[in-house]
């Protein structure tokens, strides 16, 4: 596998007529994983760097494939950001080959587990997220100590940002009628465990895992017998499967992103992390019957 790997890596580079170190206009190239780890990124560094994000807006980022280019990029970038944990195999199959910094953002925060697997979703936690962006500051700092102060002064910024959506979250769901989530992959276990929520999944960390009919039955009667009102679907995952389930159980839909990705029509809107993470919160406090 490494040795078709490295082949792979080679052609992408003869491809695209690049080699390791290229010059970007005296910029530090940043590749990211997925959106939350490239919007991170982004405003860390603003002009300073040039971020390209592996995942294009519409994509379920763990159904990634890279392509040669994608290759020729993670060999190529001054600092490649990713999430560990099997979110994104093809991914970690090539940071392996890159010749620049790495950084896991598993590596800088507390992480869960999920039936035995670390669930990779901490972007979902602010205050989780901003050591993330505090540690992408840091690695950034250290490539490029002329402008240390530059970085720092955007995380903070970008933190102070963090903190208002979570003393919003905490402010919102602070007296709810239900607490308990249900949704369509287990991908909400850090927003639970910041705001006293418990989530309940149809399939688990992946959300391409085939439903269990017998765990689909266990959670229709757990929402008759807690007085669930609504099922939380996805945009990016089909909605079939928690649509039928709210339909046996009586109960209605909602969309809940998980921010793995933006869809086309987020990006065209001018949608972010901070307005996707309100929107959620508009809809959890809805559903739950926050006041």
């Amino acid at each position: 596998m490494r040795m078709i790997l490295t082949l792979t890596l080679v052609a992408g580079l003869l491809a695209a007529g690049c080699r390791p170190g290229a010059e970007r206009d005296g910029r530090l190239s940043v590749v990211a994983s997925a959106y939350p780890l490239a919007e991170a990124a982004e405003r860390v560094g603003g002009r300073l760097v040039d971020v390209r994000d592996l995942t294009p807006p519409g994509v379920e980022p763990h159904d990634l494939e890279l392509a040669p280019d994608d290759l020729a990029e993670i060999v190529d970038a001054d600092l490649v950001v990713y999430v560990g944990a099997g979110f994104q195999p093809a991914v970690e199959d090539a940071v392996g080959q890159a010749e620049g910094r790495t950084l896991d953002v598993l590596s800088v925060v507390p992480t869960l587990r999920v039936g035995g697997a670390i669930d990779p979703h901490v972007w979902l936690d602010p205050e989780r997220f901003a050591d993330v962006v505090r540690a992408l500051a840091e690695a950034l700092a250290e490539m490029d100590p002329a402008h240390r102060a530059t970085y720092r002064q955007n995380a903070d910024a970008y933190v102070d940002e963090l903190r208002a959506i979570d003393e919003a979250y905490r402010a919102g769901l602070a007296s709810c009628r239900s607490r308990l989530l249900v949704v369509s992959h287990a991908a909400f276990g850090y927003l639970a465990e910041a705001y006293g929520l418990r989530q309940e999944a149809i399939t688990g960390l992946s959300p391409e895992s085939e439903p269990d009919p017998a765990r689909l039955a266990e959670l229709r009667d757990l929402v008759r017998a807690e007085g669930v009102t609504t099922l939380f679907t996805e945009e990016l995952v089909s909605p079939a499967v928690a649509r039928a389930l709210a339909e046996e159980a009586g109960v209605r839909t909602a969309v809940l992103s998980p921010l793995e990705n933006l869809t086309p029509q987020e990006v065209e809107a001018g949608e972010d992390y901070g307005s996707i993470m309100r929107r959620n919160l508009r809809t959890l406090e809805v559903a739950l019957g926050c006041s």
